[in-house]
């Protein structure tokens, strides 16, 4: 298919120019410079219409290597798009593999931007357009069937994954930023994060065309419609690589992915287990950041180690080159006090150090529906802090409010604690009301009492007998953090978090016990000394 003559394809070309580096100089008076040597060649690039799947187009771009020589064939890499994002996302990235020789094809995913169809939230339909760009990629470029890979960022990670599991022949994808369980995500703890899922519905919306079916669930959601919970529990399966992963070991793809300690919209937990459950060829990065953030200087060309890393699994299970990639430890993590990397065989390593018990014995009384000062941040914005500047949300914590803030706190530590992996919450709730909503913060907490956030969770019930109590497992977002010698950990668990929506009745209290026969307790996985 021959590249369209449009306006938006012009406009497109225009900025990726400019992101390439490739913007024209302007007439110069001045006598012109002797010639400079012919520059190397490079990849070309081109604007197309791709049929997707059910007969609608989407617009993309594909970047072929310089003088690809007639009748030889180069491994295939497609890159659908992140929520809301036009075809330009990838171009940077897209060039530098092909210029390592690859032919490389971005695509606008369906119902955003000029691409036709409705936002299915990586439905059945984006799914069979993955498949269908393969098809015209293979029939319209010198790309090699048997050499055939996925990328993407959020949304774009979320349909390479789910699209590995239905086309044998993806051989390896690298999915960074994104979700293998969309209910863990934005509903861990049973309780709905506002902030993620609004940000998301109001940004699908500005650029894009929602279908009913995600209009629906939307509106459900952030709506607290607990009659259809269940409903939306199911679609939430349907759209997550995670119910699909048997299929995913059948076919073999090799996966790596990434992701950011902080990740307000996809946390880690949810990949860690998903990780786990891959039987082929896998790797797992996890860095300081938010959603995002940690490979968002790649997308504009600067040098990026999650990027890096993406390079180098292509190459090798792609290209089949032995750079090492495979010999290297599976889990590879960046600690967020930027103490550099460490490599672990698996998941369940990564807190090998053994764990702390800090017992929760004082029973707490709270009264619920105000926000005692301790949060977790805003979406994006507290996570990005931390991994620019290493400032979490903080907290005084001796200042918290004890009447709507219950506290724990640990002995000092004469040596410095790592804490690695998941942090669990064991406890005894007696509710007032049957339905309830609290929110657990493990603080790293300094000398003058201020409390930086290490980790949290959300908790949410429904039906309870008031009066009557019982008992709670929390798995908290998994981290990576340093505590220095001389400070404490802190519990604190609270009802009110602008990151959540929570179902506390008016007049709701809340006691945290531990009984004689169940002691309650925070376990803390720590790094080897």
């Amino acid at each position: 298919m021959r590249a369209r003559p449009t306006t938006a394809a012009a406009v497109a070309a225009v900025l990726a120019a400019a992101a390439l580096g490739l913007a024209p100089h302007q007439a110069q008076a001045a006598p012109a410079p002797a010639p400079a040597p012919a520059p190397a060649a490079s990849p070309e690039l081109r604007f197309h219409d791709i049929p997707g799947s059910g007969g609608i187009t989407l617009k993309g771009n594909v970047f072929t290597p310089a003088g690809a020589e007639p009748g030889r064939k180069y491994p295939l890499i497609v890159l659908p798009t992140s929520w809301g994002m036009p075809q330009i996302e990838y171009i940077a990235q897209a060039r530098k593999l092909a210029d390592s020789g690859y032919v490389v094809v971005g695509y606008t995913s369906r119902g955003f931007w000029l691409s036709g169809g409705q936002i299915e939230t990586a439905g059945p339909a984006d799914v069979a357009d993955v498949s269908a760009v393969i098809d015209w990629a293979l029939a319209t470029t010198p790309a090699d069937p048997a050499r055939i890979g996925l990328g993407g960022v959020s949304y774009g990670a979320g349909i390479s994954l789910l699209a590995s599991a239905h086309d044998p022949r993806v051989k390896a994808v690298v999915a960074l930023s994104g979700w293998a369980d969309l209910i863990e995500s934005i509903y861990s703890g049973r309780t709905q994060h506002a902030q993620a899922a609004g940000l998301l519905g109001a940004t699908g919306f500005l650029t894009g065309r929602p279908g009913p079916e995600l209009q629906q669930i939307l509106g459900d959601f952030l709506g607290s419609k607990l009659e259809n919970e269940q409903a939306m529990i199911e679609w939430g399966r349907k759209h997550s690589a995670s119910e699909q992963v048997d299929r995913i070991n059948a076919n073999g793809a090799a996966i790596m992915m990434g992701n950011a300690w902080g990740d307000t919209v996809f946390p880690p937990n949810q990949y860690a287990k998903f990780f786990e459950k891959l039987t082929g060829p896998k790797r797992l990065e996890f860095r300081p950041g938010d959603h995002a953030t940690a490979e968002a200087t790649g997308l504009l060309g600067l040098p990026n180690d999650t990027w890096t890393s993406a390079h180098r699994w292509f190459d090798r299970y792609l290209k089949g080159e032995r750079n090492g990639v495979d010999t290297e430890a599976p889990v590879r993590i960046a600690s967020r006090s930027g103490q550099g990397y460490e490599g672990y065989a698996d998941w369940k390593s990564v807190g090998s150090g053994g764990t702390e018990k800090i017992a929760l014995a004082d029973s707490e009384h709270v009264f619920a529906n105000v926000d005692s000062g301790a949060n977790g941040g805003i979406v994006f914005l507290s996570s990005l802090l931390d991994q620019l500047a290493k400032a979490p949300p903080t907290a005084s914590v001796p200042l918290l409010p004890r009447a709507f803030a219950a506290v724990w706190q640990s002995g000092r530590y004469a040596e410095e604690r790592r804490v690695r992996g998941t942090v669990r919450l064991h406890t005894t709730v007696t509710p007032t009301k049957g339905d309830g909503t609290f929110v657990a913060y493990l603080y790293d907490v300094g000398p003058l009492g201020i409390g930086k956030l290490v980790s949290n969770a959300p908790y949410t019930f429904h039906g309870k007998t008031p009066g009557q109590s019982f008992g709670v497992d929390l798995d908290l977002f998994s981290t990576a953090y340093d505590v220095p010698a001389g400070h404490r950990l802190a519990l604190v668990v609270d009802t009110v978090d602008p990151l959540y929506i929570e179902h506390n009745p008016a007049g709701a209290q809340l006691t945290f016990s531990s009984p004689r026969t169940d002691p309650s307790y925070v376990s803390v996985p720590l790094r080897e000394q």
